[in-house]
C-alpha cells in the first residue's frame, strides 16, 4: 500500500504533462496547418491575378487595348488643346511625297510649327498617336486604299510619310490603277491612291449638230456624267484592297469647274440622258447610291469600307477666286465654326455640311462605314496652305503636312483597331 502510494503521485504528474504535451502540440499542428492553407490562399489568389493579368496584356497588343477601354466613345465631340513643348515625330518636310504646296515647313507658313501643338482630345476618351510600327505589324499583308479627290491624297500622304519614317524598304507602283502606290517590303503592306473627282466617269459633252434629247432642252455643251459607271481608276478597287476609304464632295459644289449655264452637269444613266435634267443634288444621292451598291457587290470578302466625310474649307471674304483667304493664326471658336458652316448661313463653306447629308442619306443600310472628320476639322482654320501654298490665291482646302490629316489617320487606325479586336 505504501509502495503503492509511494509510486502514485509520479504517475498522476507524468499523466498531467503528457496532457499537457499533447494539447500544445495539437494547437501547434492546427496553427500551422492554418497558416500553411492561408498562405497557400493567398499565394494561389496572387498567382490566379497575376496569371489573369498577363493573360489579358498578351492578348491584344497595346495600341488595340487601348481601343477596347474607349469602344464607346464618340471620337467627332471634343476640342483641340494646346501643347506649346509638343513636337512632331511623325515625319517632316523632306518626305518626298508631300506636295510642294502642301509642305507649309518649308513653304514658311508663319505658324507651321504651331499647327503641330494641337491635339484632338474627345469628351469622353483620348485618342492615340498611332504606332507606326505597331501599324505594319499588325496590318502585315493588308492592301489599304484611298479612293477619292485630293483631300484623300492628303490622307494617303500623311499615312505614307508616317510610316516611311520607321520602314524605308519600299516598292512604288500603282496596283489596281492607281494614281500612286507604295509597297512596304518588309511587311508586305501596300497603301494606294486612288484619284477620281466624282467616283463616277465623267468628260466632256457638246450638242450633236443632228439634234438629241439633251438639245431639245436647250444643252449646246457641258459635263457628261456617268452616274452607273465608276471612274476607270478606282473600278478594280474593291477587289484588290482590304481597307478602303472613299470621298467624294468638292467637285460637287464647283461653280468655275461645273458652271450650270456654260458648262453644266449632264447625267447619263445605262448610256442615255437622265431626263428631265436633274440637278447636282440629286445627281449627286443617284452617283453616292449607286457607288455604293458597286462596292459592294465587288470588294473582297471580308473587306472593310469607309466612307470619309467631307473636309471643310476656310475661306473669308469670298470663294477661292473671289479674293477668299484664310490667314488664322488658331482655330476657331464654337460659335465661330457655327457661323461658318451652318446650313441656315449659307455661307462660302457650306457645301462641307450639305455633303455630309447627302452621304449619310446615302450609306443608311449598306455595310459602309463612317470616318467622321469633319467637326473636329471645321475648328482648324489655322491649318492651310494659304499663302504659302504657292498659288495665285489662298490654299484654304487642303491641309499642311504634317498637319490636320494626320490625326484623320489615328482616328482610321483607332477604328480599324477596334473591328480587329471586335472580330
Amino acid at each position: 500500500m505504501a509502495g503503492r502510494d509511494h509510486h502514485h503521485p509520479p504517475q498522476k504528474k507524468n499523466t498531467s504533462f503528457s496532457s499537457s504535451c499533447c494539447t500544445s502540440f495539437l494547437f501547434l499542428a492546427l496553427l500551422l496547418f492554418t497558416s500553411l492553407f492561408l498562405a497557400l490562399s493567398l499565394f494561389g489568389t496572387s498567382l490566379s491575378l497575376q496569371q489573369r493579368h498577363y493573360e489579358s496584356f498578351e492578348s491584344t497588343p497595346t495600341e488595340i487595348k487601348t481601343e477596347v477601354l474607349s469602344a464607346s466613345c464618340e471620337y467627332s465631340d471634343g476640342k483641340w488643346i494646346y501643347d506649346p513643348t509638343a513636337r512632331s515625330s511623325r515625319y517632316d518636310s523632306t518626305c518626298k511625297e508631300i506636295y510642294k504646296g502642301w509642305s507649309c515647313i518649308a513653304g514658311n507658313k508663319s505658324n507651321a510649327l504651331d499647327i503641330l501643338k494641337w491635339h484632338w482630345k474627345p469628351n469622353d476618351c483620348d485618342l492615340p498617336q498611332f504606332d507606326p510600327l505597331s501599324f505594319l505589324q499588325l496590318y502585315r499583308d493588308t492592301n489599304i486604299g484611298f479612293v477619292g479627290d485630293s483631300l484623300n491624297r492628303n490622307m494617303f500622304v500623311s499615312l505614307f510619310c508616317t510610316l516611311k519614317r520607321v520602314s524605308g524598304e519600299v516598292r512604288k507602283w500603282r496596283p489596281a490603277g492607281a494614281d500612286r502606290g507604295f509597297t512596304f517590303l518588309q511587311y508586305n503592306l501596300t497603301i494606294a491612291y486612288h484619284r477620281t473627282n466624282l467616283l463616277v466617269r465623267y468628260g466632256r459633252w457638246s450638242e450633236n449638230s443632228n439634234g438629241g434629247v439633251l438639245e431639245s432642252f436647250g444643252y449646246k455643251e457641258g459635263y457628261r456624267v456617268d452616274i452607273d459607271v465608276p471612274e476607270g481608276t478606282w473600278a478594280d478597287a474593291p477587289n484588290f484592297h482590304d481597307i478602303l476609304i472613299l470621298n467624294t464632295g468638292h467637285w460637287w459644289w464647283a461653280p468655275s469647274k461645273f458652271d450650270p449655264v456654260k458648262s453644266p452637269m449632264l447625267f447619263f444613266e445605262k448610256g442615255m440622258p437622265v431626263v428631265p435634267p436633274i440637278s447636282p443634288d440629286i445627281g449627286l444621292d443617284m452617283v453616292l447610291k449607286r457607288m455604293v451598291s458597286y462596292v459592294e457587290a465587288r470588294k473582297r470578302p471580308g473587306t472593310i469600307i469607309f466612307f470619309r466625310t467631307q473636309s471643310p474649307r476656310h475661306f473669308e471674304g469670298g470663294d477661292w477666286d473671289q479674293g477668299g483667304s484664310c490667314q488664322r493664326s488658331q482655330p476657331l471658336l464654337p460659335q465661330e465654326v457655327e457661323e461658318f458652316f451652318s446650313v441656315k448661313n449659307n455661307r462660302t463653306n457650306v457645301e462641307t455640311r450639305l455633303v455630309n447629308e447627302h452621304l449619310y442619306k446615302a450609306i443608311e443600310g449598306s455595310s459602309l462605314r463612317i470616318l467622321d472628320i469633319t467637326h473636329m476639322s471645321e475648328y482648324r482654320a489655322d491649318a492651310h496652305p494659304s499663302s504659302a501654298g504657292g498659288k495665285k490665291h489662298d490654299d484654304c482646302m487642303h491641309w499642311c503636312l504634317p498637319g490636320i490629316t494626320d490625326t484623320w489617320n489615328d482616328l482610321l487606325i483607332s477604328h480599324l483597331n477596334k473591328l480587329k479586336v471586335r472580330n
